[in-house]
């Protein structure tokens, strides 16, 4: 669960650090007074996109951090460990978020991207916002909170699986089979191996002649030059080196004579006319050598020449024909035996269909069964959060052809009578925006707890009901704070008198400068905020009664 939350210079908070406990946190406060603001932050934490207009007026930049126990998330642990960013079965997600527009996260003290903060949130937090009861709007959202109600999490990847694989397997066949002209792709495949066969080399005997074609294109040079280097060592004039340093020897070999420690010198000298000998004699035998075959080097020179078309049809650098040569020689191979290959696919992708139709089978047969479930719960809800009568009927469509579908073999359609007598239609043609967000809260509610994050973020999602209903839709959100945290922002009375802690933010302004304050209220700070709440600026001793008793009676229900 969230343990604690720090934002620093953000918005208009200049520095809060909030901790949380389980059960229901209520957070509420006046209007405009930046309630949503841990909310907005937590959802930047979970790699939400960020500006540079979340970085309070005069800051260089703003720091968000919240800490996570993870005693009963095995998933988020798990994910830590692969991403190697565990660190003792803690985590803290940190985000500083610039001026100019950028920022940075960590996990854990290590970098991270906004992915690797989106996967982990998503394992660790579930946000509902104010504006989310749209999604449900959207077929696909509705198919994916009745397979999030029935849990049949194993079914679904076995269905997606089997549809990809049997995808797979049919583009493998199509490609084995030569697609529409088998014969014509043999014929070019053949066609190519016999240019590359004759030409390519592996990578040591192309960097031998690309050496080679280097060597007798100079040829000339190097005889001319090395003989000439040869003159300079050991010529005939008396400028040649060999001479001078038999001078310099003979030289020292005289003085050596008079001072023994001239010794080690004369004999670097000797050492010295050793090796220029040496090398002489080397660059001599080298010269003679020096191959001035120019059919040879037309050879080299036509054998690179076609190397290099080779390299221009293939679109390959010189280096990786060899490995195109190996491809082709493989595909080739392939096709030529590919009626056994083909016949052996097809009684895969036969296997596989079969496979699918198996689970797709049972996943109908649970979405089906989760379906009637959810629309009675919700029914049911529905009339607790006054909708007295109407129906929530969830319709399963099955789809048409017989191509195996990632998704399954049908789609749904979430249909809605408000009002009793009429028949059910669907969602996106008949409901008001208070009534959609009523049916979305009672969805919510009925298929809440059915995932395994560790705490759920609700803001003002209980906006546009009131009196008795904003009551019961409290106690659900106070009993699912039994089974895990909640954070709900609210401005309720009766949703607030539900939790089981309660946070005030507050709006503040000196010197020209606004703050924004984040307090946790004892007993009598709830009071008195739920007073606030029902009876408005002016706070009277029959508020603060009435703000007693409904606390009292949600800490007795």
């Amino acid at each position: 669960m969230l343990t604690s939350l720090y934002v620093r210079h953000f918005a208009v908070v200049e520095a809060a650090e909030i901790v949380f406990g389980p059960g229901l946190t209520v957070v509420s406060g006046e209007t405009g007074a930046g309630k949503s603001l841990l909310v907005d932050a937590l959802m930047l934490l979970a790699g939400a996109r960020a500006d540079s207009g979340m970085v309070r007026a005069g800051s260089d930049r703003a720091e968000l951090a919240a800490e996570f126990d993870l005693a009963e998330l095995p998933a988020a642990r798990h994910w830590l460990q692969r991403e190697e960013l565990d660190d003792d079965g803690g985590c803290q997600l940190r985000r500083v978020i610039r001026a100019e527009g950028s920022s940075k996260a960590w996990i854990n003290g290590r970098p991270a991207n906004t992915r690797q903060l989106g996967e982990l949130a998503s394992l660790l937090v579930e946000i509902h916002g104010q504006h989310e009861h749209q999604a449900l709007l959207s077929r696909t959202h509705q198919l994916a909170l009745l397979d999030a109600c029935a849990g049949h999490d194993a079914l679904l990847v076995r269905v997606r699986d089997s549809a990809l694989q049997w995808r797979e397997l049919g583009q493998r066949i199509s490609k084995l089979s030569g697609g529409t002209d088998r014969d014509g792709r043999l014929d070019l495949l053949r066609h190519e191996l016999a240019e590359l066969e004759k030409w390519v080399l592996p990578a040591d005997q192309l960097a031998e002649l690309e050496a080679s074609h280097k060597r007798l294109a100079n040829a000339g040079r190097l005889a001319e030059g090395s003989a000439g280097v040869v003159e300079l060592l050991d010529g005939d004039s008396e400028f040649a080196l060999r001479r001078a340093l038999g001078r310099a020897q003979a030289e020292l070999g005289k003085l050596a004579g008079l001072d023994t420690r001239l010794a080690p010198a004369l004999e670097l000298l000797d050492s010295a006319m050793i090796a220029l000998g040496e090398a002489a004699d080397s660059l001599g035998r080298y010269a003679q050598d020096v191959d001035l075959d120019p059919e040879r080097y037309s050879a080299v020179d036509r054998h690179l020449a076609h190397l290099h078309e080779l390299s221009r049809r293939h679109r390959l650098p010189l280096a990786e024909l060899h490995d195109k040569l190996s491809a082709l020689r493989d595909e080739l191979a392939e096709l030529e035996g590919a009626g056994e290959a083909l016949e052996k696919l097809a009684g895969q992708r036969e296997r596989l269909q079969q496979d699918y139709a198996d689970a797709a089978a049972q996943l109908s047969e649970s979405r089906a069964v989760a379906a009637v479930r959810l629309g009675a719960e919700a029914s049911a809800l529905m009339a607790e959060l006054g909708m007295a009568g109407g129906v929530l009927r969830i319709e399963l469509e099955p789809l048409t052809g017989n191509e195996p579908d990632p998704q399954g073999q049908e789609r749904c359609e979430l249909l809605v009578s408000a009002n009793p007598g009429q028949p059910p239609r669907p969602l996106r043609k008949v409901a008001s925006g208070g009534e959609l967000a009523r049916i979305s809260l009672a969805i919510e509610v009925a298929t809440l707890g059915k995932d395994t994050v560790g705490s759920m973020i609700f803001d003002e999602v209980d906006s546009g009901i009131g009196g008795a209903v904003a009551e019961v839709v409290g106690q659900k959100l106070r009993a699912l704070g039994q089974q895990r945290q909640v954070l709900c922002v609210t401005h309720l009375p009766q949703v607030a008198a539900q939790g089981h802690a309660h946070l005030l933010v507050s709006k503040h302004s000196d010197n020209g400068s606004t703050h924004t304050r984040i307090a946790s209220l004892d007993a009598a700070g709830r009071r008195d905020e739920l007073a606030r709440m029902l009876g408005g600026v002016e706070i009277t001793r029959e508020t603060r009664a009435h703000a007693k008793q409904m606390l009292d009676r949600a800490q007795t229900a």
